[in-house]
């Protein structure tokens, strides 16, 4: 227990320091390529920041206990869209803005998330639906990197510039899956010593440390005013795991799982999107009372899961 503690609170350190330097570089190659800060945090951040989620999702698929992964790639997407911008607002003391071309652009953004629902409804993925989900989610990034590419940028770098800032950015991510990993395992170590179910392990404790590195990249992103980069970094991040990760995991081994975990986590983070973009929409920013509905939101998932899995 206490070496599990310790483990904790040093792999929290690692994750803030990675995430500040995946602040610094992201944003410099946003300007080495002509590419807009949202789209660095919507693709590139938001890919790699995805990878511990996706590991545990992998293991549990091979371990013969997909829901778990399931579960915590779910679980972890509702933390994100609403606990977590939530946290950035109250931390940061000011709203979160949002540009209005990323809301136009992304307007289809809850409707894609419906589609993993649409298609587990049965309780079970085949491999033609997680082809279908990487598929749409390919799509998606695709027309997202269409429209974030800045032509009129001023390009500050050159090769040597762009390779150096490159380079830097996959150290700090390094650094951030590193600490992520044995953040949640960590996590999970302490909740098995309390006796926690499993289920809730993998929808709350280990969805809510794969959070962590989405939290304070946002966060640093913000002090540093660049609000887009943190919104496309937890967009991103969401997207891919509703999409790209599930599909992966039926194209490994076609799975079968509780139907709740559909009906009510699902659907929980379908709702959470379309709320937050409703909030968003309001003068194109995510003020303090807004923050806290969401806060209420989670709470309420939270209530919901335990209530059904105990």
């Amino acid at each position: 227990m206490v070496i599990n503690l310790l483990i904790f609170i040093i792999s929290l350190y690692a994750i803030t320091k990675g995430s500040t330097m995946a602040t610094k570089y992201s944003v410099k190659l946003a300007e080495n390529f002509r590419i807009s800060k949202f789209l660095v945090g919507f693709m590139i951040v938001a890919i790699i920041s995805i990878l511990p989620e996706t590991f545990v999702a992998i293991n549990a698929s091979l371990e013969n206990i997909p829901s778990f992964g399931l579960g915590t790639l779910f679980g972890s997407n509702v933390a994100d869209l609403t606990l977590v911008f939530a946290v950035v607002v109250f931390l940061t003391g000011k709203k979160l803005k949002v540009e209005g071309k990323i809301l136009k652009n992304n307007i289809v953004y809850p409707f894609i998330l419906l589609l993993p629902l649409i298609l587990g409804l049965n309780g079970h993925y085949s491999r033609l639906e997680g082809l279908t989900l990487i598929v749409a989610g390919g799509i998606f990034y695709y027309l997202a990197l269409r429209n974030g590419t800045n032509h009129s940028a001023v390009v500050h770098n050159g090769h040597n510039g762009k390779s150096k800032n490159f380079l830097l950015l996959l150290f700090s991510m390094a650094i951030l899956l590193v600490g992520s990993h044995f953040t949640i395992t960590s996590a999970v170590g302490i909740a098995n010593y309390f006796n926690i179910n499993p289920v809730l392990i993998g929808m709350l404790v280990v969805g809510l440390g794969t959070t962590i590195p989405e939290l304070l990249f946002s966060l640093k992103s913000v002090k540093k005013h660049d609000d887009s980069l943190a919104v496309g970094d937890i967009l991103g991040t969401v997207l891919a795991d509703a999409t790209i990760v599930v599909g992966i995991l039926a194209l490994i081994n076609p799975f079968s799982f509780p139907q709740k975990i559909i009906y009510i986590t699902g659907m929980f983070m379908v709702g959470a999107s379309f709320m937050l973009f409703k909030f968003l929409k309001t003068g194109r920013t995510l003020s303090k009372k807004e923050a806290c509905l969401l806060i209420i939101y989670w709470l309420l998932f939270v209530i919901v899961e335990f209530t059904v899995n105990r």
